[in-house]
């Protein structure tokens, strides 16, 4: 469980163990969602450590993620990815959920990647679109920045003027025209779920401004921000949350969108790493 009071200390020991197993000074770090993990098969002379082995690390048990750190080299970056996370509906606290962010920092990681299955709410999107979000709508009626505050890791009120780099952003936009890809920039909602939302709320979602909506993502962007860290955000529509024409959800269709989505996914990121040199 993890100690608000001693959390850096505890994040401390866990990137101490993944340092004597050989993670060591990783400059970028990658947090991949549902069906979006094959990234991770590119990453060079890979070290990978099972969540549950890694100290106080929160361990997966939704289908579609595995659970498993792996670091190495890719893109001309060394690397620490989360193949699969865990969610606050899984019975975790949002501490627990963002603690990996944490030990990424201890790490010596300086910027995120997060990728998330969402449903879209734009109505000009379309299932297998990708979305870099430029900013989102905490729903979840927590946030993992309660409780004390340790000013070492941290300010008291971190500011969330630019929650996601604007230059990652657009670093993002200028790969995807590269790649022929288009690339949407949205408003992600953060809901707590494990349900998925009713037409009405759906409709009540689009109205204050969402253009995607999923269970995770934001409480690790507002741990990343107030640990210091650079945030792209890249999202892919597996299904459309249209409340006049929707559809139940059939988790093999999601799949399939992701899948289909994963490749040029993946080649935004590579075109994106691979343009920060050696400044990441």
């Amino acid at each position: 469980m993890i100690d608000p009071v001693r959390i850096g200390e505890q994040a401390a020991e866990a990137a101490g163990f993944l340092q004597q197993h050989g993670i060591t000074a990783p400059r970028v770090g990658l947090i991949l969602g549902s069906g979006l993990d094959q990234i991770a098969e590119r990453v060079r002379d890979a070290t990978t450590i099972a969540f549950e082995e890694i100290p106080h690390f929160p361990t997966s048990t939704v289908a579609h993620h595995s659970g498993e750190l792996l670091a190495g080299g890719f893109a001309g970056q060394s690397v620490v990815v989360m193949k699969g996370r865990v969610h606050a509906y899984e019975g975790y606290s949002l501490r627990e959920v963002t603690f990996p962010v944490r030990v990424m920092k201890a790490l010596g990681v300086e910027t995120l990647v997060i990728t998330s299955a969402v449903g879209g709410l734009h109505p000009l999107y379309r299932e297998g679109d990708i979305v870099a979000i430029v900013d989102h709508i905490n729903l979840m009626g927590d946030n993992p920045l309660i409780g004390p505050n340790d000013d070492a890791l941290g300010p008291r009120f971190p500011d969330m003027s630019e929650p996601y780099d604007r230059a990652l952003i657009e670093r993002a936009v200028g790969a995807a025209l590269r790649e022929g890809v288009t690339l949407h920039r949205g408003v992600f909602a953060a809901v707590p779920g494990p349900n998925l939302e009713t037409r009405a709320e759906y409709r009540f979602l689009r109205m204050i401004g969402a253009d995607v909506v999923g269970m995770s993502l934001v409480p690790e962007d507002l741990v990343a921000v107030h640990a210091g860290l650079r945030v792209l955000a890249l999202c892919v529509v597996t299904d459309m949350c249209l409340p006049d024409a929707l559809q139940a959800a059939d988790i093999q269709r999601i799949l399939r969108h992701a899948a289909t989505a994963q490749p040029h996914l993946n080649r935004i990121i590579e075109r994106v790493l691979g343009d920060l040199g050696g400044a990441a």
